[in-house]
């Protein structure tokens, strides 16, 4: 099963950098978004998902295993205070464009979209 759920978010991370660079080559390149912005929504969120994908399989699946969620729980709430943190930093910091930032940062909801569509669409065949 986690071998599995492994393969998925490599999977979505894989669409989502595809949509990203499609993305940097056609809207990025006129004046409509800001590339850099829509770069590091997207790169934001990829890191954000791959640690968080990758830490339940590593952190909190054998805490639980041993009864301490508790535990595992509060380490997935410090990194999404962490990451809430250096979001805040890199807003303030390096003065973004909100829009591009986002659309790179919706990259990643659109991946899972189409991984989930693909993978029904798959167990539909068989």
């Amino acid at each position: 099963m986690l071998r599995a759920a492994k393969t998925t978010i490599l999977r979505i991370e894989l669409w989502h950098g595809l949509m990203l660079v499609l993305l940097l080559l056609t809207i990025g390149r006129g004046q409509l978004l800001d590339p850099k912005a829509l770069l590091a929504g997207g790169v934001f969120m990829g890191v954000n998902f791959l640690l968080l994908g990758f830490s339940i399989s590593w952190i909190l699946a054998p805490l639980a295993g041993r009864g301490r969620v508790k535990l595992g729980v509060g380490l997935l709430v410090l990194k999404i205070v962490l990451f809430l943190g250096l979001l805040t930093a890199v807003f303030f910091r390096f003065n973004l464009d909100a829009i591009s930032f986002a659309v790179g940062f919706s990259t990643l909801i659109v991946a899972v979209l189409v991984e989930a569509i693909l993978t029904s669409i798959k167990l539909e065949n068989q």
